[in-house]
């Protein structure tokens, strides 16, 4: 009910009611309709194709972090339109455009060449779009809050990605973001935890478990090694054997150990590639798995079965 409207000017009620299909303020003692604003909820056009939809729409696109403006700004024409231009029409654009540059703040500018950049490193590691605007948005307060100073746009870039990857749970390694960005894994992971703690983002640990179904589908493996393996990190996270040690290579470890009890071997070097670690680490995080876990024994049976 709209708050202009405090009481009933007849009766000086204040039991108002407010018909929405009507648009009418109604007062509930004396029946006196104080108000009669006509708004219609429905929808008044009906969209059967794309063209038509855009004829009659009155609201643009919603607003994204992945864009310098948030998609609220304009720009003086586009490039196409240079096409339909002559002479001093085409000098005035140029010009206008030229200015619509020199009047955009630092910010602005920075926001247009770092946001390039991280749809380029999204697309390559084929980043859903939420973590794609989370990393905009993370990127954005970083330069609002002057962060980048002293720090390669790039670095930045990734840090947020990375950032985002972890908040929305999707994995994805420093190694994979390096080979993206071009930008070294020890200059990623310090920028990453620069930004975090400045920007006071929370970091929960990465869980090994997040890892298997991409292990998994590039090493071939069926759903039994899968869940399997998910089975065996669960047993590690209750044995405190995951803490200290790298998500990467103890869910590489357990999925190399749920391969060999299922019948699917695959040797300690496919499954070092896949998860981006070395074959020592695979060998070690093995050990101690069928050490602590007591797997040895179903291992031998799948081998005497062969």
């Amino acid at each position: 009910m709209p708050e202009m409207v405090k009481k009933c000017p007849e009766c000086g009620g204040i039991n108002l009611f407010w018909n929405r299909e009507k648009g009418e303020i109604i007062c509930k003692d004396c029946g006196l309709v104080i108000e009669d604003k006509m708004v219609d909820f429905d929808q008044e056009w009906r969209e059967f194709d794309a063209s038509d939809g855009e004829k009659k729409r009155r609201a643009g696109a919603p607003m994204t972090y992945t864009q310098y403006d948030q998609g609220l700004g304009t720009e003086v024409g586009q490039k196409a339109d240079l096409f339909k231009l002559r002479g001093k029409q085409r000098n005035k654009f140029y010009r206008l455009r030229k200015w619509q540059y020199r009047i955009s703040t630092a910010i602005e500018r920075n926001l247009k060449l770092a946001l390039a950049e991280l749809k380029r490193v999204s697309s390559y590691l084929k980043l859903p779009k939420s973590v794609e605007e989370e990393a905009a948005r993370i990127y954005t307060l970083a330069v609002q809050r002057s962060l980048v100073r002293g720090r390669s746009m790039e670095s930045v870039v990734a840090g947020s990605l990375y950032a985002a990857c972890r908040r929305h749970d999707v994995p994805r390694t420093l190694d994979e973001l390096s080979e993206a960005s071009g930008i070294e894994k020890k200059e990623i992971g310090r920028t990453y935890r620069f930004v975090t703690r400045e920007l006071g983002i929370n970091k929960l640990p990465s869980n090994p478990a997040d890892y298997i179904a991409r292990f998994s589908s590039s090493l071939k493996l069926g759903p039994e090694t899968q869940s399997k393996s998910v089975e065996i990190l669960e047993k590690a996270q209750k044995a405190e054997l995951t803490s200290g040690r790298g998500p990467t290579g103890i869910a590489a470890a357990a999925l190399y150990v749920a391969a060999l009890i299922h019948g699917e071997k695959r040797t300690q070097r496919e499954v070092a590639d896949v998860a981006g670690v070395t074959e020592v680490t695979i060998r070690n995080r093995y050990k101690e798995l069928l050490d602590k876990l007591d797997l040895e024994k179903e291992v031998r049976k799948t081998k005497k079965k062969k």
